[in-house]
């Protein structure tokens, strides 16, 4: 809801096209038969509006990043590499939209300070760059954690057989540091596992970078 209220603010109109989920999980375990019938229904879905240049913007780095790196190879089809092409995370497109003059916000002057985790999947295949060039953009002052994967890893983390190893690798450095930043720190992480693992056990709830830059965004009403 926050990015979409974002988005709207800076002039943007949104859809929210029917969709299944991304198939990400299902490659995870080898299913690629299932997630390739969900990635054939999610590019019919998309693929007009990236046939007319529409901007397909994401929330979730993993789900964007399945369409962007995994549909071209599962589906070997023209919709689908066009598909990938326009899709871009939410810090991608507000920056492209930015830099190309096209968008206009109007941010709070800060100093807040805020401590990212960046999602393992976003790492790999975009860095976390663009997540920190906006949030700063947005006047925050950002410390990266140099703390790997949170331990969830997709599903990972919540089956039983894992349970001990997801805790150990998250308190390896990911829970030190968050326990050791003060409670004025806004604690940011783009992948929803992550976030669930920082509330899970430290008992700080992360937010995702859309919420901090609307936090930071002048209102006029």
């Amino acid at each position: 809801i926050t990015a979409t209220l974002l988005l709207e603010r800076a002039g943007y109109r949104v859809v929210l096209p029917e969709k299944r989920c991304c198939g990400r999980p299902m490659i995870s375990k080898g299913m690629l038969r299932e997630a390739k019938e969900n990635a054939i229904k999610n590019v019919q879905g998309l693929f007009p509006y990236a046939e007319r240049g529409v901007a397909i913007v994401g929330l979730e780095p993993s789900c964007l990043l399945t369409l962007r790196d995994e549909y071209p190879d599962l589906l070997r089809t023209q919709a689908s590499k066009l598909v990938a092409r326009q899709s871009l995370l939410l810090e991608e497109f507000l920056l492209r939209e930015r830099d190309a003059g096209r968008l206009s916000l109007a941010f709070k002057s800060s100093g807040r300070k805020a401590l990212l985790h960046g999602h393992c999947h976003q790492k790999a295949l975009v860095g976390t760059g663009p997540t920190i060039e906006l949030l700063r953009w947005a006047g925050y002052e950002v410390a990266e954690v140099d703390s790997g994967c949170c331990g969830m890893a997709g599903s990972f983390g919540f089956e039983k057989e894992h349970y001990d190893l997801s805790l150990a690798i998250a308190n390896r450095r990911l829970v030190p540091a968050v326990n050791a930043a003060a409670t004025e720190v806004r604690v940011v992480a783009p992948g929803i596992s992550c976030r669930q693992q920082i509330e899970h056990l430290t008992g700080r709830r992360a937010k995702h970078p859309a919420e901090l830059l609307w936090e930071q965004l002048e209102k006029d009403f």
